[in-house]
C-alpha cells in the first residue's frame, strides 16, 4: 500500500504519523511542493495525508501549486481515497470541496482543549469528549457542504469535520512531537505574540511527555479507522 504526504515546509514532517504507517505497512511517499509541483496520478495513492504550513491556501498568487494541489486533493477524495488533513491541510480540504477559508477570530498557539460535537453514527470518527492538544494557526474553515463538525473549541468553531466516510480534516496537530514542537518554535516563533489563546514558547517546551502521548494515541485511532476496511 502506498501513502503519499504533501509536505509545505521542510519544518512541517509527519511527526507521530510516519511509524504509525510503516507500522501499518505504507511505503511512504513525498510530494515536497517546496521544491516541486510534480503530483502524482490520484490512482496511485492509497492513503493520502496533507500537512500544515505557515502559508494561507488563498496565496495562490504567491504560491501557484496551491491550485494544482486543491484540484488534486478534491480528485483523491472523489475516489474514495483516505484523506487526513492537518492545520493548512484541513484548509486545504475545505477549500477543495468549495469551502471558504478566513481570518480566525483568534489566533490558537499552544496547548489548548477541543470538545467533540454531536455525531451520530458508527461511519464517523468519534473524539472523546474533551481533549487538550497543540494548535498553530491563525486561519479557519467553513464546512463544505455534507461534511459533519466533529469538534469545536472555545476559539475557534470549526476544528475538524468529516467528509463522507474517508475525508477527515484536523485543524490541531495530533502528530507533533517535542522535536516538532520546537521546529515551529524555531520557525514561526514570531508569531508567539500574547493574546488569549497564544501560549509562550517557554510554556510549549516546558509541555509534559504525557501530553504528546495522548495527542498521539488520538492520531493513531484516527489513522487505524481512515484506513478500516469500507463497508
Amino acid at each position: 500500500m502506498r501513502a503519499h504526504c504533501l509536505q509545505h515546509v521542510p519544518f512541517e514532517g509527519l511527526g507521530c504519523i510516519e511509524p504509525l504507517l510503516v507500522a501499518a505497512r505504507y511505503q511512504i511517499m513525498y510530494t515536497r511542493l517546496f521544491e516541486t509541483a510534480e503530483l502524482p496520478e490520484p490512482g496511485t495513492v492509497d492513503f493520502l495525508v496533507v500537512m500544515g504550513g505557515p502559508m494561507s491556501v488563498n496565496d495562490e498568487a504567491e504560491f501557484p501549486w496551491l491550485a494544482l494541489e486543491k484540484r488534486f486533493i478534491r480528485r483523491v477524495i472523489e475516489a474514495g481515497t483516505p484523506v487526513l488533513g492537518i492545520c493548512l491541510g484541513a484548509q486545504l480540504i475545505a477549500n477543495a470541496l468549495g469551502a471558504r477559508v478566513s481570518r480566525n477570530r483568534e489566533k490558537e498557539i499552544g496547548w489548548f482543549p477541543v470538545e467533540a460535537t454531536p455525531a451520530d453514527g458508527a461511519a464517523l470518527f468519534h473524539f472523546p469528549p474533551s481533549a487538550e492538544v497543540f494548535h498553530w494557526h491563525g486561519e479557519t474553515f467553513d464546512l463544505p457542504p455534507g461534511a459533519v463538525r466533529l469538534a469545536r473549541s472555545a476559539g475557534c468553531e470549526n476544528q475538524a469535520f468529516q467528509f463522507g466516510r474517508s475525508a477527515l480534516a484536523l485543524q490541531f496537530h495530533l502528530e507533533t512531537t517535542p522535536a516538532a514542537a520546537r521546529a515551529m518554535i524555531e520557525h514561526c516563533g514570531a508569531e508567539l505574540q500574547p493574546a488569549r489563546y497564544v501560549q509562550s514558547a517557554a510554556e510549549i517546551l516546558a509541555t509534559t511527555p504525557e501530553k504528546y502521548r495522548a495527542i498521539n494515541a488520538l492520531m493513531a485511532a484516527a489513522l487505524a479507522f481512515l484506513s478500516a476496511p469500507r463497508l
